[in-house]
């Protein structure tokens, strides 16, 4: 199975993923949204479908696709443990951009000439 950055990597896919994020689509609603025929939007969710990123269920002539919540659960996983390294990181950068608009504003209080 290919690995899962690269299954969302290609812009096509992300397209189809964003998508159905609003709920289940057809093939036929899905070819509105990626910008290409629906030939190439099918073989788009056969891959998303064998990466388990979509099911796809049977109504009538039509084929319905939605979204899967494990494999994105698994990605969420995935980047908790960078998410909580940034966090700690984007902490620091924002307390010393504080530190710097505090003296920058004390500076400038200082410069301005009594009245």
């Amino acid at each position: 199975m290919a690995d899962i950055f690269e299954i969302l990597a290609d812009p096509t896919r992300r397209r189809l993923v964003e998508a159905l994020r609003a709920g289940e689509r057809s093939v036929g609603e899905l070819v509105e949204v990626a910008d290409i025929g629906q030939p190439g939007v099918s073989r788009q969710l056969a891959i998303l479908e064998e990466a388990r990123f979509v099911r796809v269920r049977p109504d009538g002539r039509r084929r319905l696709y939605s979204l899967r919540p494990e494999r994105f659960r698994e990605l969420d996983e995935w980047t908790r443990g960078y998410r909580d390294l940034w966090a700690a990181r984007l902490d620091r950068l924002g307390a010393v951009l504080a530190r710097r608009k505090r003296d920058r504003e004390r500076d400038k209080s200082h410069r301005e000439p009594s009245k």
